[in-house]
């Protein structure tokens, strides 16, 4: 019995041994942070450091994950192109936006999805609508992958369209323009 108690009485000092050079260390850790200016600089540069290489791993996922989806959108229109005859846009639509649907439900199918649902929105005649629709009722990440294969490779009805946009602005500028030219004159 008398072993029992040396060997509990060893792991007891020990135990209080580790925990009082762990609250040590602890504590000279914090004094040093806390008054060694070189110190801080290094926590600092170590964290900004770190930031910069988080940054650089998102970026480089966000690129394998762009060039991903063109190889993807750019194998799926070479089997399935979109029809540019106006009497197949409507079965195309409904076709597309059904089996978007579905797959949308199923996970690991997001890419398949998107890509249903861009094919439907390049038939569609008011594609801004369209996209309104899709960002409230369809999965985020499905939705993600649409503007991504939007930015990739537009539609023809996308590509009026914000043309259209653009003239409309510069419409608008060159009147506000005049505007101001006309009220300088005035004055």
């Amino acid at each position: 019995m008398s072993q029992g108690n040396s060997i509990a009485r060893a792991l007891t000092i020990t135990g209080v041994l580790a925990a009082v050079s762990l609250t040590g260390y602890a504590l000279y850790f914090d004094h040093k942070r806390r008054n060694n200016p070189e110190f801080r600089k290094q926590l600092r540069q170590k964290v900004k450091k770190q930031a910069e290489l988080q940054r650089k791993e998102q970026e480089e996922a966000k690129q394998v994950k762009l060039q991903n989806v063109r190889e993807f959108l750019t194998q799926e229109l070479v089997t399935d192109p979109i029809p540019s005859d106006p009497s197949q846009r409507e079965t195309t639509f409904t076709t597309n936006v059904e089996l978007g649907e579905r797959l949308s439900m199923a996970p690991g199918k997001e890419l398949e999805s998107a890509s249903k649902f861009y094919k439907a929105l390049s038939v569609y005649p008011n594609p801004a609508d369209l996209l309104g629709i899709y960002q409230r009722s369809v999965p985020e990440a499905v939705y993600e992958y649409i503007v991504m294969m939007i930015a990739i490779l537009p539609p023809a009805n996308i590509s009026t369209f914000l043309s259209g946009a653009k003239d409309q602005v510069a419409a608008q500028q060159a009147e506000s323009a005049a505007m101001a030219e006309a009220n300088e004159i005035d004055e």
